[in-house]
């Protein structure tokens, strides 16, 4: 057998050993908090030895930030199919802003809340997760823009997009200690209204001239 031939199947080995632990990472987040995600915890659960773990990732923080961005970047894909089977029209921005608030009450979003708390007072994890959730930060505005179908070129609709990933992080944050299901939805509705208008072009005025 040739060395190539042999090569493929350990770097798919390779992948499906950095695939379950960084789902693992994330279950582990969720579960015990940041407290409670140690490598050697995440690694039992896993399946995967001691040395494969150090091996992909040696240190805590290299191990949570990868898992941060391996199930931010799946969970976006899943975003970009499901709202390929929503509806054009009006009612298509209503869809969109439900589908991102799910995203940010599903275990992605605690997962990385509990690495923004800790990373306050974490020298280590702050330094590793402050690059993460600047470009986190801009995948999900490029994402949100995409799925609006807005043009970000139009007065105020990049404030009107960010207001909406705020909006919806901070009613994710709300949603964590109580179910706050029916003030959420009732806030979501009334700011469905206002963002439809905020991202609608302006009419040109009576008597104007496009040139």
């Amino acid at each position: 057998m040739s060395t190539a031939s042999t090569r493929i199947p350990q770097q798919e080995r390779s992948r499906a050993t950095q695939a379950r632990l960084l789902e693992a990472t994330v279950d582990c987040l969720v579960e015990h908090g940041w407290s409670g995600t140690t490598t050697t915890v995440v690694a039992q659960r896993a399946g995967v030895s001691r040395g494969a773990q150090l091996h992909h990732y040696p240190t805590r923080a290299a191990l949570v930030t990868a898992a941060v961005v391996h199930l931010t970047e799946r969970r976006a894909a899943e975003l970009r199919v499901e709202a390929e089977a929503l509806p054009a029209g009006p009612s298509r921005l209503d869809g969109v802003v439900d589908l991102l608030a799910a995203a940010f009450t599903g275990p992605l979003f605690v997962a990385a809340l509990e690495l923004w708390v800790a990373a306050r007072t974490d020298a280590e994890l702050r330094a590793a997760l402050l690059p993460l959730e600047a470009r986190v930060g801009r995948e999900m505005y490029r994402l949100t823009v995409d799925l609006l179908g807005v043009d970000e070129r139009q007065p105020g609709v990049r404030e009107a997009v960010q207001a909406t990933l705020d909006l919806l992080r901070g009613l994710g944050v709300a949603n964590l200690l109580s179910d706050d299901s029916a003030r959420r939805a009732a806030l979501l509705h009334a700011w469905k209204h206002q963002l439809a208008t905020l991202l609608t072009p302006a009419a040109d005025p009576p008597g104007s001239e496009r040139h």
